[in-house]
């Protein structure tokens, strides 16, 4: 098995975009971007199909589903029209904020990266190759807890497309083998992940085909750090 097949265990970053949906800027009333902006997630977040998400003490969880872009070779100042020679595949995650921890540290103007980074924060599907997916820009990303929807959107609404997106990531930063990259998410991301939810996802064609899963729980978490606004 490739680097990239296995990228939950041997990939070195995930990068996550940020603001890449209209609708979703405009929920949380945030200004638009002039260009791609993202974040790192640390892989130690990651959490296979049928894991428990794990809440802090004290956190408000929030969900984004998220298509993922799997890195198949080392590149840097990658030319859009090249993008596709440095794809090897898809995957569907979720990006699991720490909503009021975020909050409180951006009104700080601190970073919040802990927010974003803690163990189980970012459940991820199996490994699609691209062979699987004529056209990535036309898939469909949803999200259930206790089988009630909360996200549903197609990746066509994407502000920023994968091409672009791979350009300008590789322009900061070298991509490598087996790095994630998280598109950014859809409308509907302020719904709450409590302990005991069941969690369902799922990554579609247009024509309703299933791609890739991911289902689990969320249980709270024993131990570790807890979130307690400061005054």
């Amino acid at each position: 098995m490739s680097v990239a097949q296995d990228f939950v265990k041997y990939g070195k970053k995930i990068i996550a975009i940020g603001r890449n949906y209209d609708a979703h800027i405009k929920e949380l009333g945030n200004p638009p971007n002039a260009e791609p902006w993202f974040f790192l997630k640390p892989t130690t977040a990651y959490l296979r199909n049928g894991g428990t998400i794990l809440i802090p003490e004290g956190v408000q969880m929030h969900h984004e589903i998220e298509l993922g872009v799997v890195i198949g070779k080392e590149g840097r100042d990658i030319p859009k029209e090249d993008w596709e020679q440095y794809v090897a595949g898809y995957a569907l995650g979720i990006d699991l904020t720490a909503r009021n921890f975020q909050q409180y540290v951006k009104a700080k103007s601190l970073p919040w990266t802990s927010a974003k980074g803690f163990d189980t924060f970012c459940p991820i599907s199996e490994f699609v190759p691209k062979e699987e997916i004529s056209d990535p820009m036309n898939l469909v990303i949803w999200i259930k807890v206790n089988d009630q929807e909360r996200q549903r959107g197609n990746t066509s609404k994407m502000i920023y497309d994968i091409p672009e997106l791979i350009r300008h990531c590789s322009s900061i930063m070298t991509l490598q083998e087996g790095d994630l990259i998280l598109t950014g998410t859809p409308e509907g991301a302020l719904g709450l992940i409590v302990h005991g939810d069941n969690i369902t996802a799922g990554l579609e064609s247009p024509e309703g085909k299933l791609l890739a899963s991911w289902n689990g729980d969320a249980a709270n978490r024993i131990g570790g750090y807890k979130f307690a606004q400061q005054v």
